[in-house]
C-alpha cells in the first residue's frame, strides 16, 4: 500500500527561521525543548513545524540510542511477537529497545509524554494506541520521530503507520466458512473504535453479500478482544432460536473463549460448531483442536515499524508512510462442514 509523501516540502531549520523571522539558534532551541524562548515565538515556530513538517538532517543514531515501543497494555502473545520483530531490526542497527505501557489506555497521558521527553529516545513506536495532536507536535519539535503500529484510530496527518490487510483477512475467513457450506455464520468483533476491528467486520459483511446471504444483525456481537468476550457472546449466540453453525472472531483470544463456551454447552468443535480466529499467535496453535485462524504477521510488522523509525531517525525520507502487510488464512482443525 503506497501513499504520497505528505511532507515532501518539509522545511529545514533555516527555512523555518526565515519564515518566523528568528535565528536558526532560536528554532533549534524550540526543537530541543529549551525554555529560554518566548511563548509567542515558540508557538509560531511550533505552528510552522506542524503545518509544514521538519526536514531532518542526515545523522547516525548513537550506538547507545534507544527505540521506545509503547503498548496500550502488555498482555498475551500479541506484544511479545511485535517486540521480537522490533528487537531483530533494532539489533541490526546497533540500537537498544525499551518498552512502556499505557495501562490499557489508547492515548498516552501527560505523565507518559513528560517521561518520554526526559528519556529522549531516538524514536517511538506506539502499538494499538497513539498520541494526541498536541503530543505529536511536542515529539516533532523535540526531533523524536513516531511510527504507529496497528493504529487503533486515525494516526494523524503525515504520521507513518504499519498495519495488516484486515479487510482481506475478514473476507478470506468468512469465504472459507461459506465454502465449507456454512450459512449461519456469526462474528464477534473487537471494539468499534479500532480500525482493524471495523475492517475485519467489513470483510465479513462483503463475503456474505457476495454469496447472496443477508447479514443478520443478531449474529454480530461486539467484543473487546478479551477471552471472556468469546465465552459470553458464544453462549448468547448458541441460545438463539436459529443458532450459528460457525463463529468468526476478530482475534484468537476470543476464539478460545468460544471453545470454552462450546465445551460448557456440550458442543464439539468443529463437529457441532466451526471456529475461526484472527492473529495466529503461537499459543493457540496448541488448542484442541488446533485453531483455524487468519495469520497477522505481527513479528514482521514490528520489524517493519522499527526499520521505518530508524530511517526517520537518521534523517532519511520514507519511500511510503502507509504500509500494510498481507494476512493469510491458516486452515487447521477447528473448521469443517456443518454438522446440522
Amino acid at each position: 500500500m503506497t501513499s504520497t509523501e505528505p511532507f515532501a516540502d518539509a522545511l529545514t531549520l533555516a527555512e523555518i527561521a526565515g519564515l518566523a523571522g528568528v535565528s536558526v539558534a532560536t528554532v533549534s532551541k524550540v526543537v530541543n525543548g529549551r525554555s529560554e524562548v518566548g511563548s509567542r515565538t515558540r508557538a509560531l515556530v511550533e505552528g510552522l513545524i506542524q503545518e509544514r513538517g521538519l526536514r531532518r538532517q542526515r545523522r547516525r543514531i548513537k550506538p547507545a540510542g534507544l527505540l521506545e515501543v509503547v503498548f496500550h497494555e502488555l498482555a498475551g502473545d500479541y506484544p511479545i511477537e511485535i517486540v521480537k520483530g522490533v528487537r531483530t531490526a533494532a539489533e541490526h542497527h546497533g540500537v537498544n529497545v525499551i518498552v512502556s505501557e499505557l495501562g490499557g489506555r489508547h492515548v498516552p497521558g501527560q505523565r507518559w509524554i513528560k517521561e518520554v521527553l526526559g528519556r529522549r529516545p531516538a524514536g517511538i513506536i506506539t502499538v494499538f494506541s497513539g498520541p494526541t495532536e498536541e503530543q505529536r507536535l511536542l515529539l516533532a519539535t523535540r526531533d523524536m520521530p513516531l511510527v504507529v503500529l496497528d493504529p487503533a484510530g486515525d494516526p494523524g496527518r503525515g504520521v507513518p503507520s504499519v498495519g495488516a490487510t484486515n479487510w482481506s483477512g475478514g473476507l478470506e475467513a468468512t469465504r472459507h466458512l461459506l465454502e465449507l457450506g456454512h450459512r449461519r455464520i456469526a462474528m464477534i468483533t473487537g471494539p468499534e473504535s479500532a480500525f482493524s476491528s471495523r475492517a475485519r467486520l467489513d470483510g465479513y459483511r462483503t463475503a456474505l453479500d457476495a454469496a447472496g446471504i443477508p447479514v443478520d444483525p443478531a449474529l454480530i456481537r461486539r467484543g473487546s478482544f478479551q477471552i471472556e468476550d468469546g465465552v459470553v457472546h458464544a453462549r448468547a449466540l448458541m441460545e438463539l432460536a436459529d443458532p450459528p453453525t460457525a463463529i468468526f472472531t476478530a482475534n484468537d483470544g476470543m476464539a478460545i473463549g468460544v471453545y470454552r463456551a462450546a465445551h460448557e454447552l456440550g458442543l464439539r468443535v468443529p463437529v457441532d460448531l466451526s471456529v475461526v480466529g484472527f492473529d495466529d499467535v503461537a499459543t493457540w496453535r496448541w488448542a484442541n483442536p488446533p485453531l483455524t485462524t487468519v495469520r497477522q504477521p505481527l513479528t514482521e510488522m514490528g520489524a517493519t515499524a522499527a526499520e521505518m523509525l530508524v530511517t526517520l531517525a537518521t534523517g532519511e525520507p520514507l519511500p511510503q508512510r502507509r504500509v500494510e502487510l498481507g494476512t493469510e488464512l491458516m486452515v487447521r482443525g477447528s473448521t469443517a462442514t456443518p454438522g446440522r
